[in-house]
């Protein structure tokens, strides 16, 4: 194996920890990044060797600067560069405070730009490496009680399909999106709320390591983009071939498998602003091979929504 050195923005918890572990068992030299120093180290000590730590909030350009440079300093080149780095807040769009969701843009949009354009402008020098992006899902879709996080990564896909564009005259520069499906990582318990529950992922859950496994493939295999979960596909399609039963659908969905009912949250802004502690699980996790009742169903209403609206119009045509 040849060690690469690897940057990994968000390290501190779920995909971004899963990540920064298997690196380390490939061999990699690592920069570990995120805003809480405390967790970073604790990841640093599980993955042994010349780990270098520096705390970072993505949403803030010159700290990302100073991570680069930082990078740059101890190895002298970034061969790969993959930010997981998200925040995410619940609630309706008009029961979110303004500054919650703008700080959600700022971290999971821009914060991805500033990471984006620091990486870009060392493998620019270098001609070559490697920016993994991590989307989302629900950049592919909408759910309610998601505006912000979702507004977000709609805008990371434009901008990483953008990125892809303006690096064709550089072969060996490669722009990549991971697109997780649900994910047991904190995230969710971490997130603001103004949703009145607990949120959770909707079943089926894949794990954080699943996706660290994923961000490596990438690095040793770049693609445009790579999609990891059991109905992504199924709910992608959902929603552009049948957008009026989609969004019957999702909503009732949302709020019986995205929600705990069974654990009230006061409204808090969670980890937007500032670093937390972090803790995986949370309420009522269904994992990969638990699609659940409520896939099937959502495929058996899709079919009848769908074979009914087709027999009504073969009726009026009829007349």
């Amino acid at each position: 194996m040849t060690a690469r050195v690897v940057v990994l923005t968000g390290a501190s918890s779920g995909i971004g920890r899963a990540a920064a572990l298997t690196f380390a068992a490939r061999g990699d030299m690592l920069v570990l990044a995120a805003r809480g120093l405390a967790d970073l180290e604790k990841v640093a000590a599980e993955c042994g060797g010349d780990v270098l730590v520096v705390p970072t909030d993505v949403s803030v350009r010159t700290e990302v600067e100073a991570l680069a440079a930082a990078a740059l300093a101890r190895f002298g080149r970034i061969d790969v560069w993959a930010d997981t780095a998200a925040v995410m807040a619940y609630g309706r769009f008009e029961d979110l405070p303004p500054h919650v969701f703008e700080k959600v843009i700022a971290t999971d949009l821009l914060g991805a730009a500033n990471v984006a354009r620091a990486a870009l402008r060392v493998f620019r020098t270098q001609a070559r490496g490697t920016l993994i992006l991590t989307s989302s899902l629900v950049g592919h879709i909408t759910a309610p009680n998601m505006a912000a996080y979702s507004t977000a990564k709609w805008g990371l896909r434009a901008l990483t399909r953008t990125l892809r564009q303006e690096t064709l005259d550089a072969p060996d520069i490669h722009v990549c999106e991971l697109v997780p499906g649900s994910v047991d990582t904190p995230i969710y318990t971490s997130a603001a709320n103004y949703a009145g529950f607990v949120g959770r992922p909707p079943p089926p859950v894949d794990t954080a390591e699943r996706m660290g496994e994923a961000v490596v493939r990438l690095a040793g295999h770049p693609r445009r983009s790579l999609s990891v979960g059991a109905t992504n596909r199924f709910i992608e399609f959902g929603f552009s071939a049948l957008p009026p039963v989609y969004d019957v659908l999702v909503g009732p969905l949302m709020g019986r498998l995205g929600l705990s009912r069974r654990l009230p949250a006061p409204p808090d802004d969670g980890n937007v602003f500032s670093s937390r502690p972090r803790h995986g699980g949370g309420p009522a996790r269904l994992g990969r091979t638990a699609v659940g009742a409520a896939v099937g169903a959502a495929a058996v209403a899709a079919v009848a929504v769908t074979g009914g609206a087709a027999l009504a119009i073969r009726r009026g045509m009829r007349r």
